[in-house]
Order: C-alpha cells, then structure tokens, then sequence
C-alpha cells in the first residue's frame, strides 16, 4: 500500500491541547492488502464492541482501543496495548504507517473531556484473533466500497430519549459504523484524497 503509505508520512495531524484532568484514549485503524489486487484489495478491521450496561459505546461497531495508562509510553503505545488486550492481535511488528487527527468524544451528542488519537497499521496475512468480553466480533472489509461511499446508509437511533439520523457506512453483515468512528474514517479519506467528497447525510 504505497499510496497510503505516502499520504500518511506527509500527513500532520490535528492535536489538541489537554488539561492534565482529560482522559485520553487511542484507537488502531489496522489495514491489509492483498499481494494479487493490491490497493483495490485493501481491507480494514472493525470490531463490534460488547454489549455493557453504562458503556456509551457499547454495541457500537469500532476500531480495537482504549484509555493510556500510566505504564503506556504514548498514545500509539496504547493503541497497540490496547488491540492486543481486545483482539489478541501483536501489532509490535506490524508496519506503523501514522497518526490521524485526534477526536473529542461526544457520545449521544454529549462533550466529554476526552480525546482519541486514531493511529494506522498495516498487517500481512490472515492474523487469528482472541476478542477478549469486550468485543463480540472482528470484521474485515474493503477499504474501497468505503471511500468511494458505495456502502454510505443512514440509521435511526435513539439520542436523548428522541429518535435521531445518523449517517454512516453499512458493512456486509448488516453492521452500521456511526459516529466517533464513522468521523474517523472520513478524517483518513481526507488525508488519503484531499477531494475526497463527504456523502450527502440527510
């Protein structure tokens, strides 16, 4: 994946400035290519969160992650802590291909003091996985039904006791990816295609 490759290492990403009180948490945006198709063949992981009563995320479709801790030397080293924890996946030799610009958290519409700094991966092969009880699945999809926004849907859902729209990307089992996550993605297609056009939400 030169494309990505190169996109990426000119990339600078947007950061915020935190108070020593914010929680910050990162996230691994993991990519596989085929040797045969190339880019066309590039897919990226999602895992779909387990359901936990309180969990403002939970259920949701996402990218493997969690909160820095102490022991985490920096943000990216969470994110590899982290996948490893959820999905049983080492990402230590894995090609680090850069950051993204970092997120607030806003679940159901609400700020919280909270930053996610998305950093990218890319893995070879057919890796197995061991979701610990915080995920339910791993799944793997094209990168390229995603950016070109075959796959854009829309899905009514709950947001301060009101059914609300949300825009997002329908996966091939019937997942939905919204919200932090589907903001992500459209932050690294921007990186990836500086003309890259949002799909029209309603």
């Amino acid at each position: 994946m030169p494309f990505i490759r190169d996109r990426l290492a000119g990339h600078q990403p947007e950061e915020f400035s935190v108070s020593e009180s914010a929680r910050q948490a990162a996230v691994a945006v993991i990519l596989r290519a085929d040797a045969d198709t190339g880019a066309a063949g590039t897919e990226i992981l999602f895992i779909k969160r387990a359901e936990k009563p309180g969990d403002p995320w939970s259920g949701h479709m996402a990218f493997p992650g969690g909160h820095k801790e102490d022991d985490d030397r920096d943000l990216k080293h969470a994110a590899i802590r982290e996948t490893q924890e959820e999905i049983g996946l080492d990402l230590t030799g894995a090609e680090y291909l850069g950051p993204l610009d970092q997120q607030r958290a806003m679940p159901r519409g609400r700020p919280l003091n909270m930053l996610i700094a998305p950093h990218v991966f890319s893995v070879t092969g057919d890796p197995t996985f061991s979701p610990n009880y915080e995920v339910d699945e791993v799944v793997w999809t094209g990168l390229a039904p995603l950016i070109n926004n075959d796959r854009h849907d829309w899905e009514t859902r709950p947001m301060a006791g009101r059914p609300t729209l949300f825009n997002g990307y329908r996966l091939e089992r019937g997942h939905f990816v919204w919200g932090l996550t589907y903001r992500m993605l459209k932050t690294f297609f921007t990186v990836l295609n500086p003309d890259w056009e949002e799909p029209p939400e309603r």
